[in-house]
């Protein structure tokens, strides 16, 4: 039997996505426990479903906008049609992995106000806050065809203590 989680011990749940649809869905399922000053980091190879997460992500916080890669403008923002935080979608795999760069993208001054989600982001944006929400996204190597993604979500800091990750599973 597991110990419960102390005050300082991350969140964390582990799920199997068998299609496109069910990591979208996923994204949809996210957006209900995400609020205005929350970073999201998602890490997994290409095509590994980074996109497909944000995508809904932005349907289920309700934002304007296609969701699409940001990898040529870097950095995308998806204004509410409600009254929810905008999403910024990030893409950070061009960056060099300094601070100074990710603060001329003016993170940290939308960061209170918005859902930041930043994509290749490990390494490079765990400075701008403590408190975040690491998205793993795990695929099978080689096996182009096969739709298994093995995702880990890992809640750390004081923002996520707490925080029943396991709902995402329902």
């Amino acid at each position: 039997m597991e110990a419960p989680a102390g005050p300082h011990d991350p969140a964390e749940t582990r799920l199997t996505i068998t299609s496109p649809e069910q990591m979208r869905e996923l994204g949809r399922r996210m957006a209900k426990l995400l609020r205005a000053g929350d970073l999201v980091m998602l890490t997994g190879e290409l095509g590994a479903g980074k996109t497909t997460l944000t995508r809904g992500l932005g349907e289920g916080l309700g934002v304007r906008g296609a969701v699409t890669s940001p990898t040529f403008v870097i950095a995308r923002v998806h204004p509410s049609l409600g009254d929810g935080p905008p999403l910024v979608h990030v893409d950070a795999y061009r960056l060099s992995g300094s601070l100074d760069e990710m603060e001329d993208l003016d993170l940290d001054v939308s960061l209170p106000d918005s859902v930041i989600v930043v994509e290749w982001g490990e390494g490079k944006v765990e400075e701008l806050t403590e408190d975040r929400l690491q998205v793993v996204i795990h695929r099978a190597v080689g096996d182009t065809t096969d739709e298994v993604r093995h995702v880990t979500l890992t809640g750390l800091g004081a923002r996520w203590a707490g925080t029943d990750l396991e709902t995402l599973s329902a």
